[in-house]
């Protein structure tokens, strides 16, 4: 059952300043979250593998198949070529410096969401009631002691391509999409610090697929947080939510954008995941992300628009980041 924000937030606080653990879910648009305190989550709803702080270990794990298919129908370029269209009109509408897009696409695997879950090669893992599964390379907040920071993602490349580092990092148009997203952190990292400062700026990380490995454009932004801070992690996180990196900026509009332009609902994707083990928050943006929709899989997935992005680019970028995250190219059969 979800919970009133409110109440969500209240919880959050009162488990902080009493460095009681817990897990929590946000949707996109904050209307359905859920925290649960570490003893009472139930492993056959909630399943997660948080940067090592994790409830696995239950059970009869299952194996990867010898072989596996995964395939993606994705929305037709003229279609997604409309999307994109009615956001660059409002980014050259000066409604917009920059809008995450994204869209859902079927896919068509033998595995089920749970033996995803369990052989994925990713940092921030979570399994939910048989409704979706997410396996996010994104840290969105972490929080210690006093000391906050955040890691925005925005810049994706297919690291066969050859150069392929300093062809992300010299792309004037990602250079741009990623210096709009820092500056939005930073100013939404000042609502709730009183020191804010960029830490490290556009560097790499791989990220293995089922089928590539993908180039990653990050930054860590960090800040101190007042002395009188003690663990009021729901407010902290309601200031800063939705993440700057999946929705763009400046906010209020941009997400008005993004309403108009995508059509459907994210639901959990995009939103945010995260636990406290009594000292150390951390949480992760839910991003790489399939859903159970009556039965069928749909992974949704997007990118950041600017005015300088090219359609075709774009889309295909969508469809890049619709991968199953393992290293077992072996047993995969397209």
């Amino acid at each position: 059952m979800t919970q009133p924000v409110e109440i969500f937030a209240k919880n959050l606080n009162e488990w902080g300043k009493r460095k009681i653990p817990f897990v929590f879910l946000v949707d996109y648009l904050a209307q359905k979250p859920l925290a649960w305190r570490l003893e009472d989550v139930d492993p056959r709803c909630l399943r997660f593998n948080l940067n090592g702080f994790r409830n696995l270990g239950f059970g009869t794990e299952h194996q990867l198949p010898g072989n596996f298919s995964f395939h993606k129908f994705p929305i037709p370029f003229p279609e997604y070529q409309k999307r994109f269209d009615h956001v660059i009109k409002n980014l050259k509408a000066g409604n917009s410096f920059l809008v995450n897009l994204s869209a859902p696409t079927p896919v068509q695997t033998e595995l089920s969401l749970s033996e995803i879950f369990e052989n994925s090669e990713a940092p921030y893992r979570i399994l939910y009631n048989n409704e979706f599964v997410c396996f996010s390379p994104e840290i969105f907040v972490r929080i210690h002691g006093n000391h906050i920071s955040s890691f925005p993602m925005k810049g994706t490349i297919d690291a066969s391509i050859p150069d392929a580092e300093n062809m992300i990092r010299s792309d004037y148009k990602e250079a741009a999409e990623h210096a709009t997203i820092v500056d939005l952190i930073r100013n939404d990292m000042s609502m709730v610090a009183e020191k804010v400062w960029v830490e490290r700026y556009r560097y790499i990380d791989r990220i293995k697929t089922n089928d590539k490995t993908l180039l990653q454009v990050s930054s860590e932004i960090a800040g101190m947080l007042a002395d009188d801070f003690n663990g009021q992690f729901g407010d902290i996180l309601l200031k800063l939510l939705p993440a700057g990196s999946i929705t763009g900026a400046p906010k209020p509009s941009t997400l008005k954008i993004i309403r108009e332009a995508e059509g459907y609902e994210r639901g959990y994707y995009t939103g945010v995941m995260g636990y406290f083990d009594g000292e150390t928050f951390e949480s992760a943006v839910m991003i790489r992300f399939i859903e159970n929709q009556n039965g069928s899989l749909v992974f949704k997935s997007g990118g950041g628009i600017t005015a300088l992005s090219q359609a075709q680019n774009e889309y295909q970028e969508l469809i890049d980041k619709v991968y199953l995250p393992f290293n077992h190219a072996a047993h995969f059969m397209f």
